[in-house]
C-alpha cells in the first residue's frame, strides 16, 4: 500500500509574497504559487487597491507589477485571515477610502488588536466599534508607522499583518507583544525571514513570548523571484493517512529546511508510531500498524490540530493536546466543533481550558460537519478511512487552501488499494 502525493504551494508562503511582491520597488515573478480561494482573495485585494497580480487563471508562474496604492475600494475577505489582517496596514497607504467585509463567519474572527494598532500608528478606521468586519480604513497615502503595543495572544497574524507593511510606513515600526504567549510563532518567522529576502531590515526580541518585540525599519521593499514550497500542513490529511491504514505515503519536494510550522509533522507522526523518512526524494510516512495517543503542546503548530485530533480518536491511548485554546477564534470554533463531531460518532473528546483530551473508543458512521472549515473537512476524510459509513458535509470547503483535494485524496486511495 505505497501512494505519492503532491501538495500545491503554501498558502501562508504565497499570500505573504503576493503582499511583499505588490510593496515591492519593480515586478516580481512567483512560480509554484498556490491557486486557492484564499490566495484568489489575496490577488484580488490587492488588484483591487492597484497592484497587477497576472497569471492566477493560468497554471504558471504569477507576476505581480506594483503601482501605488489607491482608495475608493472594496476587499473581499472570505474567510481568509491573512486577508482580513494582513491587507488593513496596505490600504492604510491609500489616497482614499477602502472597504472591509468577508463571508458571515469572517464577521466574528478576532480583528480588534489590528484595528486597535492601526489607529496608534496614525491610521483612521471606522469599524463602529466591534472590532471586527466590516470596516473601512481611511487612507490618507501614508502611515506615520512608530511604537505599537498588542495582545497578539489571539493570532499571530496580529504581529505579521503589521509587519509585513511596515517598511513603506514613515517611521517603520515597533511591535511589542504584551499578554499571554504568541500562538503560531513560525508563521512570524516566516514573516520576518520573508521579509528579510527582499532587503527590509527586521529586528526580534522574542525570548520571552510574553513580552516579544520586533522592529522594522522604512525602506525600499526590493523585488524577488519566488519558487513557493508545498504546504506541508495541507500535506497533514495525505501523511495521517498513512498513520492509521498502516500505509505509506510520500510527499515530494519536501524541504530539508523551512520556516512552515508543519514541518513539525516529522516528529509528531513518529511520536503517534509511524516511521517518518526525510530524502531527497520527499518525506515518507510508513504506519506502524498501531497508533499511540499524544501529549503535545501544539501552541505553535494549531492548524495540524484538526487532523491530529481525527489520528488521536483513533489511537490505541489517550491524548492531550495542549497549547491550543486561540483555535476558539478560527474559521470556526475548533476546539468545540471537533468534540462535537467526533462524540457524535461515538468518541470521547473533552475541551479542556487550552486544548482536548482524547479517549479512544469504538467509532460508527454518522454525518460529520464541517462548518465552513477546510481543516475540518480533512479531518473527517482521515476518521473515513477507518470508520465506514462517515458522511462529510461539504468537503468542497477544501478549496479555501486546497482546491482539488477530492481528486488528490481519491488518487491516493486508489494507489493505497493497488
Amino acid at each position: 500500500m505505497r501512494a505519492v502525493v503532491a501538495v500545491p504551494g503554501s498558502k501562508s508562503v504565497t499570500n505573504r509574497a503576493l503582499l511583499l511582491a505588490a510593496l515591492a520597488d519593480g515586478p516580481s515573478h512567483i512560480r509554484g504559487a498556490l491557486r486557492a480561494r484564499d490566495t484568489r482573495l489575496m490577488a484580488g485585494a490587492l488588484a483591487s487597491l492597484g497592484p497587477a497580480v497576472e497569471g492566477f487563471d493560468g497554471d504558471g508562474d504569477l507576476l505581480v507589477v506594483p503601482a501605488p496604492i489607491t482608495g475608493a475600494a472594496h476587499v473581499d475577505c472570505g474567510l481568509a485571515g491573512t486577508v482580513m489582517r494582513f491587507v488593513p496596514p496596505v490600504a492604510a497607504l491609500a489616497d482614499g477610502d477602502v472597504r472591509f467585509d468577508g463571508d458571515p463567519r469572517a464577521r466574528v474572527r478576532p480583528m480588534a488588536a489590528v484595528i486597535d494598532a492601526l489607529e496608534q500608528l496614525g491610521v483612521r478606521i471606522d469599524d463602529d466599534g466591534r472590532g471586527t468586519l466590516p470596516f473601512t480604513v481611511h487612507g490618507i497615502g501614508r502611515v506615520p508607522g512608530g511604537e505599537v503595543e498588542l495582545d497578539a495572544s489571539a493570532s499571530s497574524q496580529f504581529v505579521s499583518a503589521l509587519l509585513l507593511s511596515a517598511a513603506r510606513f514613515d517611521s517603520g515600526v515597533v511591535v511589542r507583544h504584551r499578554g499571554a504567549a504568541v500562538p503560531s510563532l513560525p508563521h512570524i518567522d516566516m514573516t520576518v525571514a520573508m521579509l528579510r529576502e527582499h532587503g527590509v531590515e527586521v529586528t526580534v526580541d522574542a525570548a520571552d513570548p510574553t513580552s516579544a518585540s520586533w522592529s522594522v525599519r522604512p525602506g525600499p521593499v526590493s523585488a524577488v523571484d519566488r519558487v513557493v514550497e508545498p504546504d506541508l500542513s495541507n500535506a497533514a490529511p495525505f501523511l495521517a493517512a498513512a498513520v492509521v491504514t498502516g500505509g505509506t505515503v510520500r510527499v515530494p519536494g519536501w524541504p530539508a529546511r523551512t520556516t512552515q510550522a508543519g514541518d513539525a509533522l516529522r516528529a509528531l507522526l513518529v511520536e503517534a508510531g509511524a516511521q517518518v523518512s526525510l530524502g531527497p526524494d520527499g518525506l515518507t510516512v510508513t504506519g506502524g500498524g498501531s497508533v499511540h495517543g499524544l501529549d503535545a503542546d501544539l501552541r505553535d503548530v494549531g492548524e495540524l490540530t484538526p487532523v491530529l485530533t481525527a489520528v488521536c480518536a483513533v489511537a490505541g491511548s489517550p491524548s492531550r493536546l495542549r497549547g491550543i485554546g486561540h483555535l476558539r477564534g478560527h474559521e470556526t470554533d475548533r476546539l468545540a466543533a471537533l468534540a462535537r463531531e467526533i462524540n457524535g460518532l461515538g468518541g470521547s473528546v473533552r475541551e479542556t481550558d487550552d486544548g482536548l483530551e482524547i479517549t479512544p473508543r469504538p467509532l460508527h458512521a454518522g454525518v460529520f460537519e464541517t462548518y465552513d472549515d477546510h481543516r475540518m473537512a480533512t479531518a473527517a476524510a482521515v476518521l473515513g478511512l477507518v470508520v465506514p459509513g462517515v458522511e462529510v458535509v461539504d468537503v468542497a470547503t477544501t478549496a479555501k487552501t486546497l482546491p482539488g483535494f477530492v481528486e488528490l485524496w481519491g488518487a491516493m486511495l486508489g494507489n493505497l488499494a493497488a
